[in-house]
């Protein structure tokens, strides 16, 4: 889930406040590193929400989606660039390169932001969840939400765990933990 920050902490980060008082130390890390997504990294998702016709440039060009599908923020970025670098860490360039082609060939790459256009709720915030909820918190995520705030966002969690590889494209990344992780944080509904 990408909705795990609390009404409270979500507003402060977004609005550029202090971090609020009492913060433990890895509620405050990611408190400062929400921030940082608000201010640098979720620009796209503003512009998808806002006005996603404009986004159109994309779908006349490969060589325009690909670079913005390659940098449309720092993190994933940084996670591209690793694969292009023939550094291990999940993505190869084939991976990128397969991703790409993908877009592409179905020209779904306008339609795959409606999402944010349909989005009428803070970033970052859940709202009435009422359902169970499982998460995955991968560590090059745009940012990794601490226990605390998930069991405050969503009262039936049902499952968290830390994971020490994955980022904000784990599914594309690293397939088989987040299948594992799907499993393990269902299960007791079986």
């Amino acid at each position: 889930m990408w909705r795990k920050a609390a009404p409270d902490i979500n507003k402060a980060a977004f609005g550029g406040a202090p971090a609020p008082s009492g913060l433990s130390d890895e509620e405050r890390t990611q408190f400062e590193r929400l921030k940082v997504v608000y201010a640098k990294g979720i620009g796209y998702a503003f512009q998808l929400g806002l006005r996603p016709q404009t986004m159109y440039g994309i779908a006349d060009s490969p060589v325009g989606l690909a670079a913005y599908l390659l940098d449309h923020d720092a993190l994933s970025y940084e996670l591209i660039a690793r694969a292009f670098d023939g550094q291990p860490g999940g993505l190869t360039r084939d991976d990128v390169l397969d991703n790409i082609t993908h877009f592409w060939l179905t020209n779904t790459a306008i339609s795959s932001g409606r999402l944010y256009w349909e989005n009428k709720l803070p970033f970052m915030e859940p709202a009435n969840v009422s359902i169970p909820v499982a998460m995955s918190a991968f560590p090059d995520e745009l940012f990794q939400a601490p226990r605390s705030w998930t069991e405050r966002a969503y009262p039936k969690l049902i499952h968290y765990n830390k994971l020490d590889k994955g980022g904000h494209f784990a599914a594309w990344e690293q397939p088989e933990l987040f299948c594992t992780e799907i499993r393990t944080g269902f299960r007791t509904l079986r």
